[in-house]
C-alpha cells in the first residue's frame, strides 16, 4: 500500500515522498482497519515536516493530523462501529491508503454526506469551537477578534460565531479576502499592517473586546492584545510567523491582558471520551445543517503528494488542499 513518508526535515514538497510499504494486515482484538478516503494538508503537517512543530517524530516518519475513511475490517471486541462505517481517525497517521487502529480512536460519521468536509472535521472545526467557548464566556452581541481569519480555523470560527450571534473582527493579509469573509458572516475584516489596530477599534466601536484568537504569534500577538479591552484574553494556537508570542509588560501588568495557548492534541489526549464524542456530535450536526463548511481549492492523488504539498504552501489560496489516496471521491 502507499503512504506519505519523509526521511529528513525540510521543505515539505522536497522531502516528503509517496512510498510503498507492507499492508497493515488483519485487525487484532479491539482494532479496525480503515481505508482512507480523503485527508487535508494542514499547517501543522507542514510544520511537522519542517521540524518546527511541537513534536519532532523519529525519522523516517509518516504523518497526517486528520482524515476520513471506511472501516474495511473489524477485530473481535470492537464496540460502537462495524465494517462499512465511515469514521474519522483521531490519530496522527492519516496520510496513508489504509491504517489499523484501536476502535476507541475513531469517531463514526454519516456515510452519505460530504466526504471532503468530514475529512476536515477533526482539527479546524473542533479547534474553532473550543477556542470560542473554553476561555471567555461570550454572549450574543459580544465581539471576538482573530488573525489568519481566512484559514480553516478562521472561517469555521466566523460561521460558529455568526450562528451564536457573536460578532467577529477579522485580520487578514490581503484586501481581496475582505468580501469573501463578509459573505460567510464576518462583521469586520481589516488588512494587517499600519493602522490595523485603529481600524479595528473604530469599526467595532471600541467595544472592549474580551477574546482574541491568534494563529500567527510574533508581533501579531501584541497587535491583537492592543485591540482588547482591559482584562481580555489572547489565545494562541499557531505559529505562522515562526516567532515566539510577543506581548508587552504594559499589556499584562497594567491592562490585565492574559496570554494563553491551545493545542488540540492535548485536548484529545487528556479529555474523557464522552466529552470528545459530545464535541464531535455537535460539530457533525453543524456540518449537516450547512453551518460549518470549509472551501476546497483542489484535490490530488497520493502519488502527487509533492505537488499537493507545494500547492498547500502557496499564499493566496482560496481553500484547502486535500488528497484522496484511494482515488477520487464523490
Amino acid at each position: 500500500m502507499k503512504v506519505v513518508q519523509f526521511a529528513k526535515f525540510g521543505v515539505p514538497h522536497k522531502v516528503a515522498r509517496c512510498v510503498d510499504v507492507d499492508d497493515v494486515g488483519a485487525p487484532g482484538v479491539g482494532e479496525v482497519v480503515i481505508e482512507i478516503e480523503a485527508f487535508p494538508i494542514n499547517p501543522a503537517d507542514l510544520l511537522t515536516i519542517q521540524g518546527r512543530y511541537a513534536v519532532r517524530p523519529k525519522l523516517p516518519a509518516m504523518l497526517g493530523a486528520e482524515g476520513v475513511g471506511r472501516i474495511t475490517a473489524a477485530g473481535k471486541k470492537v464496540k460502537g462501529v462495524k465494517t462499512g462505517d465511515r469514521v474519522i481517525n483521531l490519530g496522527r497517521d492519516n496520510w496513508v491508503q489504509k491504517c489499523r487502529v484501536k476502535h476507541e480512536q475513531v469517531i463514526k460519521v454519516p456515510g452519505n454526506s460530504d466526504v471532503l468536509q468530514f475529512a476536515m472535521l477533526k482539527v479546524n472545526p473542533a479547534t474553532a469551537l473550543l477556542l470560542l467557548r473554553n476561555y471567555v464566556t461570550l454572549k450574543a452581541g459580544d465581539w471576538v477578534i482573530q488573525n489568519a481569519a481566512n484559514s480553516g480555523v478562521g472561517t469555521n470560527l466566523i460561521r460558529l460565531a455568526k450562528a451564536k450571534g457573536i460578532r467577529t473582527a477579522n485580520v487578514v493579509r490581503r484586501e481581496e479576502l475582505i468580501e469573501p469573509l463578509k459573505a460567510i458572516g464576518a462583521d469586520v475584516v481589516v488588512v494587517a499592517g499600519k493602522g490595523m489596530i485603529d481600524r479595528v477599534l473604530e469599526q467595532t466601536g471600541n467595544a472592549g473586546i474580551r477574546l482574541a484568537i491568534d494563529a500567527v504569534a510574533g508581533e501579531a500577538s501584541m497587535e491583537l492584545a492592543s485591540c482588547l479591552g482591559d482584562g481580555g484574553t489572547v489565545v494562541n494556537y499557531g505559529v505562522l510567523s515562526g516567532k515566539p508570542c510577543m506581548i508587552t509588560a504594559h499589556q499584562t501588568v497594567f491592562r490585565g491582558i492574559t496570554l494563553t495557548g491551545f493545542w488540540l492534541a492535548k485536548f484529545l489526549t487528556t479529555t474523557p471520551r464522552e466529552e470528545i464524542e459530545a464535541v464531535y456530535a455537535e460539530l457533525l450536526d453543524l456540518v449537516r445543517k450547512g453551518i460549518l463548511r470549509v472551501e476546497v481549492e483542489a484535490t490530488y492523488g497520493i502519488e502527487d503528494i509533492q505537488e499537493a504539498l507545494d500547492h498547500a504552501a502557496r499564499e493566496g489560496r482560496s481553500g484547502k488542499i486535500l488528497v484522496t489516496p484511494n482515488g477520487p471521491v464523490s
